[in-house]
C-alpha cells in the first residue's frame, strides 16, 4: 500500500512537463494554429532556463528565461504560419531540428553541470492527511501550479467569453472576423503563450523533474505531447488523463526493469510511446467513415460515447486565414 502511495505521488509529479507541454498546444490548436516545434521547443528552453538559473543560482529566473525562449519559437511559428500564409507543419518540424540542434551546440558547457533546483513545499495541515496528502500535497510549487492549471485553462476555453472567442477563432475565422474580431491578433496571443507553457514544461524537466542538463534532455517528448492532444480530442481533462496514462506506463515500465522481469531494457524505455501510438491509432480509427457507418447501427448510449471519444478537431487547425481574401 505504501509503495502504491508512493507510485501515486511520482506519477503526479512525472505528469506535471508533459501537462504543461500539453496544454501549451491544446491553446494554439484551438485557435488554429498547428505547432510542431514542440521537441525542439522543450529542449531549448530546458537548456536555457537551466544556464540561467545555474549562472544566477535563481529557479526564478530559469524559468521566465524558459518562458521567453518558448514564447519567442512559438512567435516564429506564427510570424511564418500566420502572417507569411508558410505551412505550419513544414514551420513546426523545421524549428523542432533547429532547436534540438541549438540546445546540444549551446549547452554543452552546461553538460552535468550540479545547478539550483525547485525545492519540495508540502502543504502544512493538508499534508498530514494520510494517503491523500502523500499523493496530493507534497510536492513542490511548480506541481500544484500544473494541477491548479488544468482547471483554469478548461474554464477559460470551455467557459469564458475570450475562450469562445478562440475556440471560434479555430473553429470558423472568417465568421468571427465579420463580427469585428482580429482573427491574426486571437491566434498569436494564442500561440505565443501556449509557446510560453511549452518552455516552462522544458525547464520543469531541467530544473524540477530531471535536473540538470545532458544532450537530448527532453528528447521525444514534444511528440508525446502533441499526440496526447489528439488523443485528448482538445479537450483539457481528457488531455490530462492522456498525461496521467503516458506516466502510469513509465512507472509500470519502471517497476518491470526494478522487479526483474526478465525484459529487455530497450523494450521497456520504448513500451510507454508505443502503447500510445496505438491508442491513438485506435481513437483516430473510429473516425474511419467505414467505423462511423457502423456506430450508427448501434444503441444510442454507445454512439454517445464514441461521439465522446472522436470529438474533431478545430475545423481550421492549420489553415491559413487571410483578411484580405
Amino acid at each position: 500500500m505504501d509503495q502504491l502511495v508512493l507510485d501515486l505521488a511520482a506519477l503526479i509529479a512525472m505528469s506535471t512537463p508533459l501537462l504543461l507541454a500539453t496544454l501549451g498546444v491544446l491553446i494554439g490548436e484551438r485557435a488554429g494554429v498547428i505547432n510542431l516545434s514542440v521537441d525542439g521547443s522543450m529542449l531549448l528552453a530546458g537548456m536555457v532556463g537551466f544556464a540561467v538559473a545555474f549562472t544566477t543560482q535563481n529557479v526564478v529566473f530559469g524559468f521566465v528565461a524558459a518562458a521567453v525562449v518558448g514564447a519567442l519559437v512559438a512567435a516564429v511559428v506564427g510570424y511564418l504560419g500566420i502572417s507569411l500564409g508558410l505551412s505550419q507543419t513544414a514551420v513546426g518540424f523545421v524549428l523542432a531540428l533547429l532547436c534540438t540542434d541549438l540546445s546540444s551546440f549551446l549547452g554543452n558547457p552546461y553538460v552535468q553541470q550540479s545547478g539550483p533546483a525547485v525545492v519540495a513545499w508540502p502543504i502544512p495541515v493538508l499534508a498530514d492527511i494520510p494517503i491523500l496528502g502523500t499523493i496530493l500535497f507534497h510536492h513542490d510549487p511548480l506541481i500544484y501550479a500544473g494541477l491548479l492549471l488544468v482547471p483554469a485553462v478548461a474554464w477559460y476555453i470551455e467557459r469564458s467569453r475570450p475562450g469562445l472567442i478562440l475556440r471560434g477563432v479555430g473553429e470558423r475565422p472568417e465568421a468571427l472576423y465579420a463580427r469585428g474580431i482580429d482573427v491574426v491578433r486571437v491566434r498569436y496571443t494564442a500561440v505565443i503563450i501556449g509557446g510560453a507553457l511549452i518552455g516552462l514544461a522544458g525547464a520543469a524537466y531541467t530544473l524540477d523533474l530531471k535536473q540538470g542538463w545532458t544532450y537530448r534532455h527532453t528528447a521525444g517528448t514534444g511528440w508525446i505531447a502533441l499526440a496526447i492532444v489528439i488523443f485528448g480530442a482538445w479537450k483539457a481533462y481528457r488531455i490530462t488523463f492522456g498525461c496521467y496514462l503516458y506516466a502510469a506506463l513509465q512507472t509500470i515500465a519502471s517497476r518491470m526493469q526494478v522487479n526483474d522481469w526478465n525484459v529487455p531494457t530497450q523494450v521497456l524505455q520504448v513500451a510507454p510511446f508505443v502503447v500510445m501510438i496505438v491508442v491513438l491509432a485506435v481513437v483516430n480509427s473510429l473516425s474511419t467513415p467505414a467505423v462511423q457507418t457502423w456506430i450508427v447501427t448501434i444503441p444510442a448510449p454507445m454512439q454517445r460515447l464514441f461521439a465522446y471519444i472522436t470529438s474533431p478537431a478545430p475545423a481550421s487547425l492549420g489553415k491559413p486565414f487571410d483578411p484580405a481574401g
